[in-house]
């Protein structure tokens, strides 16, 4: 049986776009060649591949059960016949896509960015915002670099703790808390809150520890991110409870105030996480290595 390595790419091209269009696109080859792949693909395997629901595509179930094999399967083949040569920064272009938490974006993307292009002017970052759901896009090779709060549990992702930061309370300037001589936990229960939540989540970690003092906190609503989390505290007496390192930049701005959490909770930790396919790829160590000195030195400490 012969073989065609073009219909590995094409197919996993396919798989990841969902369409012949942006199969297309992202092999830079015309629409009726990549239709024309898919009919290859299609008589190969026996299987339809793509099937037409209404204006989409939808992959097939045997096309869901091979996505990540013939992922890897063709990361494996560009590998043995590209093999890795001495890495010339000056001359790379490639573009890494990073999927930071949006206060980690802010807070050490542009140290980041400044490193690349000082090194590498070819190179373009690709930040992009955390979904809320938990979604396989480094597994697939759609995302090279994770940075959050979060340890993966997949045996095949790389993780590396790069910080870590306390948790604080963001109240605005002249808020009652501020006037006292300290915030005590009861004090604290007794506030209105804010929680900071892609998902949504009304609860989390602090009313854990509230309660294990006998306390509960009434969190009135959630924002998706911090940026959006600390606009409700400036009109109002809500609180807002972030880790330490992602206020810096912004609450002097803000007109807000950083004031102690007056519970004995773990500090938030910074993971950088990568497939394992990338071990070896220099330029992805280049710009791991870039990533964990700008989450290191603009963020907390290790």
């Amino acid at each position: 049986m012969q073989l065609d390595l073009n219909l590995l790419a094409a197919l996993d091209a396919l798989l990841e776009e969902g369409s012949v269009a942006g199969a297309a696109a992202r092999l830079h080859v015309t629409a009726p060649a990549m239709s024309r792949s898919l009919g290859r693909i299609r008589r190969t395997t026996g299987d339809q591949i793509l099937v037409r629901t209404g204006r989409t595509m939808t992959p097939t179930p045997y096309a869901i059960a091979v996505r990540e094999q013939v992922h890897e399967l063709l990361h494996q083949v560009q590998g043995v016949l590209a093999p890795s040569r001495e890495l010339d920064l000056a001359t790379l272009e490639r573009t890494f896509t990073l999927r930071w938490h949006d206060s980690l974006v802010a807070l050490s993307g542009p140290a980041l960015l400044s490193a690349v292009r000082g090194q590498a002017p070819g190179v373009r970052l690709r930040f992009v915002a955390e979904s809320s759901i938990d979604t396989p896009e480094l597994r697939r090779g759609e995302v090279d670099l994770e940075a959050n709060a979060n340890l993966p549990g997949a045996p095949d992702i790389r993780a590396e703790n790069v910080g870590e930061t306390p948790l604080v309370i963001v109240v605005r300037q002249g808020h009652p808390l501020t006037r006292v001589r300290t915030v005590t936990a009861k004090r604290y229960a007794a506030a209105e809150h804010v929680n900071v939540s892609r998902r949504g989540n009304l609860s989390n970690a602090l009313d854990d520890a509230l309660t294990r003092l006998g306390l509960t906190r009434r969190v009135v609503a959630t924002a998706p991110t911090e940026a959006a989390a600390l606009e409700f505290a400036r009109g109002s007496d809500l609180l807002i409870s972030v880790p330490e390192a992602t206020t810096r930049s912004v609450v002097a701005d803000l007109g807000l105030v950083v004031l102690p959490l007056p519970l004995e909770l773990p500090p938030a930790p910074i993971y950088l996480s990568w497939h394992q396919r990338y071990d070896t790829d220099q330029a992805h160590a280049w710009l791991r290595g870039l990533a964990r000195t700008a989450l290191t030195t603009c963020g907390a400490s290790s």
